[in-house]
């Protein structure tokens, strides 16, 4: 059986795939390992294990019999999920994903709170999926 793994439901395929393309060799040595631009499905794999998948949020709607409901929420509201990427450099890290498209949410940021040396910060991917930087 294969090791549980994220699947990201995303509306700018493109731009997602261009986006992890970028980053995920170099944050966590991930390569890909199968799809393409226009998608709709791709997949990054680290040690011939998957570690992140992308599928186009359209398609996924159609198979599962849901594409009449709303894409997303009517008002604002909490993420329910998040991306955590462990990296040797919280401050690099959160400079390549910037670079790539990605859009900053909190600074990278000592938090002792979390754990004694653990450092952070926030971003989402173009599509708007939080990601977490973390080291310790």
């Amino acid at each position: 059986m294969d090791a549980p793994y994220p699947r990201l439901l995303v509306s700018r395929f493109a731009e997602c795939f261009a986006f992890y393309r970028a980053v995920l060799p170099e944050l966590t040595g991930a390569t890909p390992a199968k799809g393409a631009p226009e998608g709709p499905y791709a997949n990054w794999d680290l040690a011939d294990r998957t570690c992140l998948a992308l599928f186009d949020r359209s398609a996924m709607a159609a198979a599962l019999g849901a594409a009449e409901l709303p894409a997303h929420p009517a008002a604002p509201s909490q993420d329910t999920a998040m991306l955590v990427l462990r990296v040797d450099d919280v401050d690099g890290a959160l400079g390549l994903c910037l670079r790539h498209g990605g859009t900053p949410v909190t600074p990278p940021t000592d938090r002792p709170e979390w754990g004694p040396t653990l450092r952070s910060a926030h971003l989402r991917d173009p599509d708007g999926h939080v990601i977490e930087l973390q080291s310790y």
